[in-house]
């Protein structure tokens, strides 16, 4: 009895060879110039455009937030005038950037805005101290205080000087 020969092939990896040359290849391939350079102007075009686009966002709650305390501050001494019986006054002190209702605490107006206040001529300072007086009986001196962006756009809030009443609108109208 011959024997025969048999020839058997055994598998040593998961991949045959050719397979596992083009992986190989594809993954040190790497990235081209051109596309290194894509992703470079696109890096630089958010550098340029991200920080003016914060500083408007800022400016623009530095606005709304004054606004907001400006008129809670005014509503605020209207409130103490007619609660306790005796005049509140609601003040900017406009060399050292300050407002606030007398006796309490004041808050800061952002470099940013422009303020222009009118009231009645009793009611200034010689040290750029300007006021608004509540009455216990409902009135006020009366006036009114603009806020106003860089852009020029802003708000005026007026305070009527025969009930008191606390308006805003826009500069402008």
């Amino acid at each position: 009895m011959a024997r025969q020969a048999v020839r058997v092939k055994t598998a040593t990896s998961a991949t045959n060879s050719s397979h596992a040359g083009s992986i190989r290849a594809r993954g040190l391939r790497g990235f081209t110039l051109i596309e290194l350079l894509v992703v470079m102007a696109l890096l630089a075009l958010v550098v340029a455009l991200v920080p003016p686009s914060f500083e408007r966002m800022r400016e623009s709650m530095q606005y709304r937030d004054t606004l907001r305390r400006v008129l809670a501050d005014l509503r605020s001494a209207r409130q103490l005038a007619l609660a306790q019986g005796r005049d509140a006054r609601f003040s900017i002190d406009l060399p050292a950037r300050q407002f606030g209702v007398d006796g309490r605490p004041t808050s800061s107006l952002p470099e940013t805005l422009q303020v222009r206040f009118t009231s009645a001529q009793v009611e200034l300072s010689a040290q750029q101290k300007v006021s608004i007086r509540f009455h216990p009986q409902g009135g006020a001196t009366g006036g009114s205080v603009e806020l106003v962006r860089p852009s020029g756009a802003g708000t005026r809030i007026t305070v009527d000087w025969l009930s008191g009443a606390i308006t805003q609108s826009a500069l402008g109208s």
